[in-house]
């Protein structure tokens, strides 16, 4: 549950040994990646499991929960039913913001980007529509599309054409601006942050493998835009 919305290997892997010793399970190891997780316990009773993770989003909520679930239970808190249901209700829970104050949310936000990278106020209409719409391309395709990284470069590619169309039609004026604003939202900066802390925890298989999917994204975030501009003069397409 904490691997698949957003927590870090290495804290996947620490609360997975501080739950097994809570119950009495003092030799267990774990190793996790970011597609699958091994666990077994020692003893009289030789036990390992494998796990696979198919999905992965982000919900911080979830893997707060967790992380409280997992202190109640070393402090003796929680017993191991209580604690089970805690969670089992955790997962079930739909625990995610609706998806338009996620619409609105990157809207918003596109704009902010927007004057914080120097942008002037008249493009923060066009940078918030443009981010709002590229969002919503990139929600609706991967519920079409599993694969990520299409979802996100077509997401990209609107969000250039809605820009230079803002530009075209003097509606908006710092083409720059509102491209970089917009497709803010779609930087996977959680991903970044992930991989760094895995890597600065020794956990270089996790490390990297998040760095190189980081990777990607900017890939096809950046080739979605260049797509657009290269057929863009700067007063209109062709």
């Amino acid at each position: 549950m904490m691997l698949e919305n957003g927590a870090e290997t290495y804290r996947v892997e620490d609360t997975m040994i501080r739950m097994a010793g809570a119950l009495g399970i003092e030799n267990a190891h774990s190793f996790v990646t970011p597609t699958g997780i091994i666990f077994s316990t020692e003893g009289d009773a030789l036990t390992t499991r494998l796990v696979r993770i198919t999905e992965r989003s982000t919900d911080l909520r979830k893997v707060t929960i967790v992380n409280d679930v997992s202190r109640r239970l070393s402090q003796g808190e929680l017993s191991m039913k209580e604690a089970l249901t805690l969670l089992k209700q955790t997962e079930a829970a739909n625990l995610s913001y609706p998806f338009t104050v996620m619409l609105l949310a990157a809207a918003i936000a596109s704009g902010c980007f927007l004057i914080m990278f120097q942008g002037t106020w008249r493009d923060f209409i066009p940078a918030a529509i443009s981010g709002g719409i590229g969002y919503a391309v990139l929600v609706l395709t991967h519920r079409l599309v599993s694969i990520k990284l299409f979802a996100e470069g077509l997401a990209s590619l609107v969000i250039g054409l809605c820009s230079c169309l803002w530009v075209s039609s003097g509606l908006g004026h710092d083409l720059d601006k509102i491209i970089i604003g917009s497709v803010m939202p779609l930087v996977p900066g959680l991903l970044i942050t992930n991989a760094v802390r895995d890597l600065m925890a020794g956990h270089f298989v996790s490390g990297v493998s998040k760095g190189a999917e980081a990777f990607l994204t900017a890939f096809a975030i950046g080739s979605g835009i260049a797509f657009v501009l290269a057929f863009y003069s700067g007063e209109g397409f062709f």
